[in-house]
């Protein structure tokens, strides 16, 4: 019988082994080792899962007994696509980390994050959810703080401020509905079936909505993190991007509307327009960006946007683009921050004026680039274009004008990902690279998996759509907005 908990703890037990690991080196590897045996712990759940509407491999423990907290865990058709991308990226993340000289204590902090993320993914009692929210914020922090570059103390300082500010909003209002069940517990159950006044509906959606529009990030919460992107190290922005950001999004899904539909269908249509103001502002200021990992990180900050307005049109298109653009950008978003530390530490810059022509000696890793850069701006059979089509045709079918202005990052997303590939790729090459050497390695062994998923998840979308098709017509149809 799969066991969830053990998929929970296998990363707690490798963050406490690489605590006392003697060397980097043997680090690097225990923690790889570790990640691919989770991946092999995660195939019998995505074998056996049944693409139905119902929570499976449920596991539930009393925890503080005296506050009715329980250690809940379970998966459906939303949150297992999730853990698939989370077990699925971190082998390819610390692989991406081979050529570096990380101590063991990265790695410990790496697992343990891990840890939080899958924990978030799969509770199903809100206070196991928040201790998953917050043990996944510290490592990361941590992260950033010790292994970054430039002002890395003041900016990472900002970003804890930001979430941390979020995360108590949300354990306000988790402490309020858990005083409001029957049985003054936890429960997702519990807090989906009270009825709530239309004042605190309201006040609820916005102590969740920041706490997660911090985190996504959604316009006009999203300062923390061109900064926090740029600043910290390739593995910590890789680990920010392409999966903690989803909690975000995953929170609306699964805690945010279910539990205050009045207060969403309040300010649902405000939290919406948010979104595609950030779609569009965050193209625009990526059009002029020099520095190549802000110019990602802006590009994260429109496309996130999408998928958030499509959470919020709350149709069966607009959830399932949701659910499969989540995982197609966590995807992609490592790869290109991959392509962008290859070439800065072949040439020692990633600043675009400065680059140029890199295609005539790393050839290879121009071919990984386009297919990455393609599945990025979601052209057909890769694995962007069915999510971003699902998500647009979910606004258009609520009015043609957010439709309209949420595609302009499919207009503007080809203009500056071409933009900044002409920019490092084509053109003359600067006599100061003439001996970079290509992608090698581990490096084209991250690039070849990544890209095989953009093209395989372009090609056959249906294998994460059924996944969650019935649990999201379900959870469409219990709450109404």
């Amino acid at each position: 019988m799969n066991n969830l908990f053990i998929l929970l703890l296998l990363p707690v037990a490798s963050a406490i082994l690489l605590a006392f690991a003697k060397s980097s080196s043997t680090a690097k590897w225990i923690a790889l080792v570790l990640s691919l045996v989770q991946v092999v712990l995660t195939i019998p759940f995505l074998c056996t899962f049944v693409p139905d509407a119902s929570v499976q491999f449920e596991q539930s423990f009393d925890w503080i007994s005296s506050l009715n907290i329980r250690f809940h865990i379970g998966l459906d058709g939303i949150s297992l696509p999730l853990v698939l991308l989370t077990n699925g990226l971190f082998p390819l993340i610390i692989l991406s980390t081979f050529n570096k000289e990380y101590k063991h204590s990265f790695y410990a902090l790496a697992s343990f994050m891990h840890a939080g993320l899958l924990l978030v993914f799969t509770a199903l009692d809100a206070f196991t959810f928040y201790v998953g929210w917050e043990a996944a914020l510290i490592p990361i922090y941590f992260i950033c703080a010790l292994w970054g570059d430039g002002d890395r103390i003041k900016v990472n300082l900002k970003f804890f401020i930001y979430t941390f500010f979020g995360s108590l909003l949300m354990l306000i209002a988790i402490l309020y509905l858990g005083q409001q069940t029957p049985n003054k517990d936890y429960e997702w159950s519990s807090f989906v079936a009270l009825d709530l006044s239309e004042y605190a509906q309201r006040w609820l959606f916005w102590a969740f909505f920041i706490a997660f529009a911090i985190k996504i990030p959604v316009f006009p919460f999203h300062t923390w993190q061109p900064d926090t992107y740029t600043n910290a190290p390739t593995a910590g922005t890789m680990l920010l991007a392409g999966i903690m950001l989803k909690m975000g999004t995953y929170g609306v899904i699964r805690w945010l509307i279910p539990i205050v539909p009045f207060g969403t269908n309040a300010y649902g249509k405000i939290a919406l327009v948010l979104c595609i103001i950030g779609v569009v502002y965050a193209s625009i200021i990526a059009f002029k960006q020099q520095n190549a990992k802000r110019l990602i990180a802006y590009s994260s900050i429109a496309h996130v946007g999408l998928i958030t307005a499509g959470i919020f049109a709350w149709n069966q298109e607009g959830l399932q683009g949701a659910v499969l653009q989540m995982v197609n950008h966590g995807i992609s978003v490592i790869g290109l921050f991959l392509v962008l530390d290859i070439i800065k530490s072949r040439t020692g810059t990633i600043t675009l004026s400065e680059l140029g022509g890199l295609a005539y000696n790393m050839p290879k890793l121009a071919i990984f680039f386009v297919i990455i850069m393609m599945g990025a701006v979601g052209l057909p059979l890769t694995n962007g274009f069915i999510g971003e089509f699902l998500l647009l045709k979910s606004l258009y079918s609520m009015n043609i004008w957010y439709a309209a202005f949420a595609g302009l990052t499919l207009i503007f997303g080809a203009v500056y990902m071409l933009r900044l590939f002409q920019k490092t790729m084509l053109g003359s090459l600067d006599s100061n690279y003439v001996k970079v050497t290509d992608a090698r390695g581990a490096e084209v062994l991250v690039l070849l998996i990544v890209s095989a998923l953009v093209i395989a998840l372009g090609v056959f979308p249906n294998s994460l759509l059924k996944l969650s098709e019935a649990s999201v017509a379900q959870l469409i149809q219990s709450v109404k907005i």
